[in-house]
């Protein structure tokens, strides 16, 4: 998988684009989210906080968003990157 080179921290953008075929599309949803400011170029703090995650990292945080509890109750699946809580 493509995006399997992307997985540390820093590389957002560069996930984002290999998940989606399109770094211009990438861009667009991430300003659309309101990581990426206007110029495409820089992060907002929420960005800049998400671009600092590794791909784990996020898909932790996403699923205690949507879940509940702490990240260290999840276990990531890179292959799907999802996490799902543990035992």
């Amino acid at each position: 998988m493509t995006t399997q080179k992307f997985m540390g921290k820093g590389q957002l953008i560069d996930r984002l684009a290999a998940q989606m075929g399109n770094r211009d599309m990438a861009i667009k949803t991430l300003q659309d989210r309101g990581h990426l400011k206007a110029d495409g170029k820089t992060f907002t703090a929420a960005g800049a906080k998400r671009n600092d995650m590794t791909a784990e990292e996020r898909a932790k945080d996403r699923a205690v968003k949507s879940q509940g509890g702490t990240a260290s109750q999840f276990k990531y699946n890179p292959k799907t990157n999802t996490a799902r809580r543990k035992g």
